[in-house]
């Protein structure tokens, strides 16, 4: 069993490499808080690496070969990227695949009232949430207003320290004791978490605006400061998040606290490990996907076939396209889902057993198996695969640990592991230990962060090399 210490083990020197790291993923983990930005910020990486958009290089008839970069992305909200290998693709592709979305809640599309001289946003949430942790907290607004000309309005409201804040609000204390009796699943109703936006009236309005002053004083706001009107709500996709950058925690820095780190704190490393692969023998691919967190479904979601008609188009350009060489590249792949797990909190230590479970600063987890109760939905890796794994970390001197998420019949849940290795490719979970999953507010490990990095880069230069 593997239980070394990251900071036991790390030299002065690598601890220096460990903060550096962990500084430039707060500032991605700070500036991407949606999986569109995340989509941006990953295109213009790759773009300054080299790597030319696919739909550009079918355009132009180019013709790929070893060496060669390509991504593509998928509505904004998905990307693909991969590094042409020295070996055929239908020998098989090593692949990271990462999610950019993360629980939150989403603006309706019908969302602005007023009542008793207050206004509101209503929202949906999305993903799996305590309600009860979203009320009272500094919010964010961010997302794009599409209009009906195509014009789009990118909305980022509530991260300058100049900015306003939104909130949802809780009942006071003092007449909370009928609200202090119910499950926590019911102290905050799902309907009830609707952001406060606006409190003045607009003055002069007209008799039919009387009723509704201070939506009519909302509505002359985003009509001045960004030309949207009350039906483009219709149209836009708008998300609430925490407000405010991720900081470092604990008298000695050795967390970070941020939005999010489900999924990009996994998303994060398995991109810059990508854009440092050179020459790689296998081809090697970085995806980062929509919609996990609601099941990984739609058009930008692992189960959409963005990713196999990506791999189609790339193996057309490198001359090697038939049916059945997609099959045996897909096949032949070795892929690391790199998904977080849940770390071992000695405050909730009966929900845990500590064999095998993550532990904060014991390196990235490898889940041989999801799934819940009986390994439900789970992707089950061989012990082969598991074996291969062992040896590329351990020969690379990689510290990690092996991982569930918690007690058996405790709970449980699911990654994209499962979808791709529908392919019959060799599939298993990695990724980095996670505080107070899925809250507004999450922590990790900058120890298991970095070692996350090497373990990614070892396995796209050296999985499936024998």
């Amino acid at each position: 069993m593997n239980e070394k210490n990251v900071w036991k083990n790390a030299s002065q020197k690598k601890v220096k490499e460990i903060d550096t790291f962990a500084k430039k993923y707060i500032d991605f983990i700070s500036d991407c808080k949606t999986e569109r930005e995340c989509c941006d910020e990953a295109v213009n990486r790759l773009e300054a690496a080299g790597y030319v958009e696919l739909e550009k290089a079918i355009k132009a008839g180019k013709k790929l070969k070893a060496g060669d970069k390509i991504y593509t992305t998928q509505m904004n909200k998905s990307v693909a990227a991969f590094i042409i290998g020295k070996e055929g693709m239908e020998a098989g592709l090593n692949i990271l695949g990462a999610h950019i979305d993360s629980p939150r809640m989403d603006v309706k599309q019908n969302p602005l009232y007023e009542s008793d001289g207050l206004a509101y946003l209503d929202t949906h949430y999305y993903g799996g949430i305590k309600k009860y942790q979203w009320v009272t907290l500094p919010l964010a607004l961010h997302g794009v207003v599409v209009k009906k000309d195509g014009s789009i309005v990118e909305i980022n409201i509530g991260e300058d320290p100049e900015d306003p804040v939104f909130f949802v609000s809780d009942l006071l204390i003092h007449l909370a004791a009928d609200q202090m009796d119910k499950k926590a699943s019911k102290v905050i109703e799902g309907e009830d978490l609707d952001i406060f936006v606006g409190n003045i009236p607009l003055k002069d309005t007209k008799d039919e605006e009387k009723k509704e002053a201070v939506k009519a004083n909302i509505l002359k706001l985003l009509e001045m400061q960004y030309g949207i009107e009350e039906g483009d709500f219709e149209s836009a996709e708008i998300e609430v998040v925490p407000a405010g950058r991720a900081r470092e925690a604990g008298f000695d820095r050795s967390l970070i606290l941020g939005y999010g780190h489900d999924d990009r704190v996994c998303a994060f490393p398995s991109l810059m490990a990508l854009l440092e692969t050179k020459n790689p023998k296998r081809t090697s691919c970085c995806i980062l996907v929509d919609k996990e967190e609601i099941g990984s479904v739609g058009a930008t979601g692992m189960q959409s076939h963005f990713f196999v008609n990506a791999v189609a188009e790339i193996l057309n350009l490198c001359g090697e396209y038939s049916d059945l060489v997609l099959r045996r590249c897909l096949a032949n792949s070795y892929m690391l889902s790199s998904d977080v797990t849940a770390a071992f909190d000695p405050l909730y230590a009966d929900k845990f057993e500590k064999r095998n479970t993550s532990f904060l600063g014991n390196g990235p987890g490898f889940c041989k198996y999801t799934g819940s109760r009986g390994k439900y939905d789970s992707n089950d890796a061989n012990a082969e695969y598991m074996a291969h794994i062992r040896k590329l970390m351990d020969d690379a001197g990689v510290i990690y640990q092996t991982s569930e998420l918690g007690k058996v019949d405790v709970g449980g849940g699911g990654t994209i592991a499962y979808i791709l290795a529908l392919y019959g490719m060799n599939v298993i979970d990695c990724g980095v230990a996670v505080l107070n999953m899925h809250a507004p507010w999450e922590a990790i490990s900058k120890a298991d962060l970095y070692s996350a990095y090497e373990g990614y880069k070892v396995f796209l230069d050296k999985a499936g090399i024998f």
